[in-house]
């Protein structure tokens, strides 16, 4: 030991020359050199260079991300960490870069036909407002909060891409409404079915509560407990439950003259041609101004404001119905997940949900 120190020490101050070989290892102190000649200055910048088998500046090689990667779509987060013996955060964040990789930035022009609606997160994030593609199903903007200020980026982003939209499906939101008509003026604007029938089954409740309140005597024992019957459709009701629903319409004239214009309203989207829906709605709207009843005649005053966006349905055949069925997927996301605090994890999860099996996963 004492003699390795002391040629250590009679090798520093000496100039080691431009080529690192065999020679040199006795003059540093250093034995049993078998590598090739190599340049020092060569070898230098390999050292500087990054690992041919890891990224950069991370703690994991390219094999281990791509066992993650291969993992994600089948296990948990947690269940990736525990199996790789990786931690939680360095999964989420291998995760994370490659759907960023993926789904970060969608394509816009080849979009065609879209559909705008919002769903509620909760009470600490609130509204988001989605834009998915109705061809193919996928989710093409998130962007927190709702109305036309939620979709201001996606305006510019739109025509930046140059894409020519056809047609656009939502409910009958007066700011959704206001923004595609000045943003995709020659985009046909077209009202959600079922948006129009939950507003119809809206009004007849009102007009049952009200009911309720005012009804003395027999009327009170049959108006009660019809809720559901009423709201349902016809064909739907449980055979042994239609002498009840009957019994409360026959008592009961304002509720029996809205039940009638609900289940003839679900007819409109039913006609062979535009010019029978066009006309069934306008019949329909004067029926139910003459029946008197307030609930009715402010629907009809509705329907015909909103009179060019559900008779093109007519044209398009287009709703909502992917929308409904990716908020039910998203809600199932955040329930398994309990939550996901990183925003911009949460719109990448949300990019990439068409893509996810039908067993979400956290």
């Amino acid at each position: 030991m004492p003699e390795v120190q002391e040629s250590r020490r009679q090798a520093q101050g000496k100039t080691v020359p431009a080529v690192a070989n065999r020679s040199d290892w006795p003059e540093t102190g250093m034995a049993d050199h078998r590598g090739a000649t190599v340049p020092v200055p060569a070898l230098w910048t390999e050292l500087r260079d990054c690992p041919p088998f890891a990224p950069a500046y991370v703690w994991y090689t390219y094999q281990l991300q791509s066992l993650v990667e291969s993992l994600w779509g089948m296990m948990t987060v947690t269940d990736i960490a525990r199996l790789t013996g990786l931690g939680w955060d360095t999964v989420k964040y291998i995760i994370k870069n490659r759907l960023e990789k993926d789904y970060g930035h969608p394509g816009l022009r080849p979009l065609e036909r879209l559909s705008i609606d919002e769903i509620y997160f909760g009470r600490c994030k609130k509204f988001y407002t989605l834009v998915i593609d109705l061809d193919t199903g996928q989710i093409v903007w998130v962007a927190q909060g709702r109305g036309g200020e939620a979709l201001t980026p996606f305006w510019r982003a739109l025509r930046a891409s140059r894409a020519k939209i056809q047609a656009v499906a939502m409910d009958m939101s007066a700011a959704y409404w206001t923004a595609v008509m000045e943003h995709l003026p020659d985009a046909a604007i077209v009202f959600d079915r079922f948006h129009i029938m939950k507003l119809m089954n809206d009004k007849l409740d009102d007009l049952r509560r009200a009911m309720v309140n005012e009804a003395t005597g027999l009327m009170t024992r049959t108006v009660k407990g019809i809720r559901y019957l009423l709201l349902m459709r016809r064909d739907n009701v449980q055979e042994e439950r239609l002498p009840q629903l009957d019994e409360a319409l026959q008592h009961n004239k304002p509720l029996f003259s809205a039940y009638l214009l609900k289940e003839e309203l679900g007819l409109l989207w039913e006609q062979p041609t535009y010019a029978r829906m066009r006309s069934f709605l306008t019949e329909w709207c004067a029926q139910a101004d003459e029946s008197g009843v307030r609930q009715m005649r402010q629907m009809a005053r509705t329907l015909l404001s909103h009179r060019s966006g559900i008779l093109s349905w007519w044209q398009y055949r287009i709703n909502n119905g992917r929308m409904e069925g990716i908020n039910n997927k998203i809600k199932t996301l955040l329930r398994q997940t309990y939550g996901l605090r990183d925003e911009r994890y949460l719109v990448l999860r949300l990019l990439s949900l068409h893509r996810s099996r039908q067993e979400l996963l956290g």
